[in-house]
């Protein structure tokens, strides 16, 4: 099969499409033809080699985690899926690999695609979908009248997380620039702060949790919009311990995140506040709630650009300038 490889880690290092082993499946693994990917920032920092002291790939690998497309086969334990479905994922650290014409996933990090999406409008679900998702249900538990700030409200996680929020019953106040305004509001957006002209932390108050995306200086003001309670979750750092211990890391590992972490979790107890890092993880069962709400029309998928499978570097190279509003899709079969 032809795929898209990152022969050694290095930052802004290139892709190159190689041919590559068809995978093989274990009894618990489903084999499926990729029709589409997208790309995610996290596609560059595991290429960069940010996470490779916990998240290791051995070189050459393939990257890539978000895909939808079309089972070929199943493993004989696999009981929910058969050849022919349609189906979406991102499959789980450790078994990336989406940049690709096959891949063998998981079944428990596997969905049925949502009906009224095509392959290219479900590829670009999975990743953004399951972020928000676990900040703002799992451990956010977010509840009707809650107020919510989502930073970079028109980028990939923004976009999915503000129509979340709304949909759990919160008041939704988001980050952006004038020109992607009314792109926001009409996710559902409340409040929205010019970054370019506005202070957030001059505008917001009394704010129960604070989706953070954004820089340190960024995830420091932030704890000053929370109220006495707050929560504020963090997807961009730094790690914490909860985190390390998630990951049966090894005790230096544990202590090095300990530090990294220990200034914002000190500022954090100050202010009667929680800080917790997010790394999403896969799960099929969070994509078939997903879907439902999809389906329901609760939630639309936010699409900027779509790019033929050669030129999936291009692609990438697109989202590193950060100019995307939503996600930027790649285009397989």
């Amino acid at each position: 099969m032809k795929a898209f490889v990152v022969d050694k880690y290095q930052k802004k290092g290139p892709l190159r499409l190689a041919d590559m082993p068809d995978p093989e499946i274990g009894s618990n693994d489903v084999l499926v033809r990729i029709e589409a990917t997208a790309i995610n920032l996290l596609d560059s920092k595991v290429r960069d080699g940010e996470f490779k002291l916990f998240l290791p790939y051995r070189p050459p690998f393939i990257l890539g985690h978000d895909l939808a497309g079309t089972v070929v086969r199943v493993g004989a334990d696999v009981q929910q899926f058969k050849a022919g479905d349609e189906v979406y994922a991102r499959p789980r650290d450790g078994r990336v690999g989406t940049f690709a014409e096959m891949i063998a996933v998981d079944a428990a990090d596997l969905a049925h695609k949502p009906a009224n999406l095509s392959m290219e409008q479900a590829a670009s679900i999975p990743l953004v979908g399951l972020t928000a998702w676990q900040a703002l249900v799992e451990v956010g538990q977010v509840k009707p009248g809650q107020k919510v700030f989502i930073q970079a409200g028109s980028g990939g996680v923004g976009t999915f997380a503000i129509q979340l929020a709304k949909h759990l019953g919160a008041t939704v106040a988001t980050t952006t620039s004038a020109a992607n305004a009314e792109l926001v509001r009409s996710l559902g957006a409340d409040v929205v702060i010019d970054y370019k002209t506005q202070d957030f932390e001059q505008v917001l108050s009394g704010y129960d949790l604070v989706l953070n995306s954004q820089d340190a200086k960024t995830l420091a003001k932030s704890l000053n919009v929370l109220k006495p309670g707050g929560k504020l979750i963090s997807i961009s750092g730094p790690p914490d311990v909860p985190f390390a211990k998630s990951l049966r890391l090894n005790l230096f590992l544990r202590f090095v995140m300990r530090m990294l972490s220990r200034g914002i979790v000190k500022k954090a107890r100050r202010r009667d506040v929680d800080y917790s890092f997010l790394f999403m993880r896969a799960d099929g069962q969070q994509l078939t709630e997903i879907a439902k709400l999809i389906e329901s029309g609760a939630i639309i998928p936010v699409v900027d650009k779509v790019f033929p499978f050669t030129q999936t570097a291009d692609a990438l190279a697109y989202v590193e300038t950060a100019r995307a509003k939503g996600k930027v899709v790649v285009r397989v079969l």
